[in-house]
């Protein structure tokens, strides 16, 4: 006797639960039933459940005393179900969108393994240079890199670097707009944050599900548009906020002296909020890199592709030094944006 069947026979609902019945895959005890076997968790005869361990009514305990009820797996064949039914419309929608993302991946993966090591490791310099002005970080970026060639690894972490590029321009040239227009309007900032923080909550394996069944697993823009979507949110967050953050008797002045709205924002605002939106992209940088790891999953090259297989082999070694060269390239690139960031606040300070 399942639990709830009173409650039903009380509630008269007997003859509907008898008439409705859901004709879903049964479950193993229910095959070993009907074959006239039982499972090790039924019995011919069970005792009444005790009040102390009524089971929560669950989706699931109520068809056993209802068969009328879906069961959760019934739930979820059913968000199947639906995601199947759009697939076509949004994978028709989605492709041409999406199709400029493929073109930056596939077009910086070639470029950043097509240019040999030494000239890369000096154009990596140069950049270095222009964003921080600083010797000792263009050493430790230096050595960096000379120890990931020395040990064999600079081609997957160049393959790391080329994704964290593309995928980084992408987050900042979408989510910097987004963040513009969440800091001017209340309502899309109370609509924006409930997605924003779905966004950065969901785990990260789930970004990869539904994207499977749209785009085929060959796709660079399938690993792609996962990173995007994971990393994009700390860059809108502190747009948004720093925009806010610019004092008000600064903006009074810029009206004062007749400035234009688009004035404004890039004459005013964009300056002063700059440190806040460079924050956001040193936090976008470091969730690119967790994403791409995660992202090696559904072909996504790389030190994460190393990471896989040192857990698919159980190579120890292998997934250990990949690690580390990750932790690595980790840390270069906070320091060079933190270093960056640093010296725009001491431009705006002078």
């Amino acid at each position: 006797m399942a639990a709830y069947d009173g409650l039903f026979q009380t509630l008269g609902l007997s003859d509907w639960c008898d008439q409705n019945k859901t004709d879903g895959p049964m479950t193993m005890a229910e095959l070993l039933a009907q074959s006239g076997k039982k499972s090790d968790d039924t019995a011919s005869a069970e005792p009444a459940t005790s009040f102390w361990d009524t089971p929560f009514p669950s989706l699931d305990e109520l068809n056993q005393s209802c068969k009328s009820i879906a069961r959760t797996r019934d739930m979820t064949s059913w968000v199947e179900e639906l995601f199947l039914s759009v697939k076509d419309t949004l994978k028709f929608v989605l492709d041409p969108l999406t199709q400029p993302l493929s073109w930056a991946l596939d077009g910086s993966l070639w470029l950043f393994q097509a240019l040999p090591w030494f000239v890369m490791i000096p154009l990596l310099l140069l950049v270095v240079w222009a964003a921080t002005r600083s010797w000792a970080l263009i050493g430790f970026v230096a050595v960096s890199f000379l120890f990931l060639s020395f040990i064999d690894h600079y081609v997957p972490a160049i393959q790391t670097l080329s994704i964290i590029f593309v995928c980084t321009g992408f987050c900042v040239a979408l989510g910097v707009p987004i963040g513009i227009l969440m800091s001017r309007s209340n309502a899309l900032q109370r609509f924006a944050i409930p997605v924003l923080d779905m966004l950065q909550t969901l785990p990260t394996f789930v970004y990869l599900i539904p994207l499977i069944f749209l785009f085929s697993v060959t796709e660079s823009k399938l690993y792609g548009i996962a990173i995007i979507l994971y990393a994009i949110v700390p860059v809108i967050r502190l747009t948004d906020l720093g925009i806010r953050l610019v004092d008000r008797d600064v903006i009074e002045a810029a009206d004062a002296f007749g400035m234009s709205t688009r004035q404004k924002l890039f004459g005013v605002q964009i300056p002063l909020a700059l440190p806040n939106i460079m924050a956001g992209v040193n936090q976008t940088i470091m969730m690119s890199l967790a994403m791409v790891v995660i992202a090696s999953l559904v072909s996504a090259p790389g030190l994460g592709v190393l990471v896989l297989r040192g857990i698919r082999n159980l190579e120890l070694g292998v997934g250990l030094v990949s690690g580390l060269c990750i932790v690595l390239l980790a840390i270069v690139l906070d320091r060079v944006t933190k270093a960056s960031l640093s010296r725009i606040n001491a431009a705006q300070q002078h």
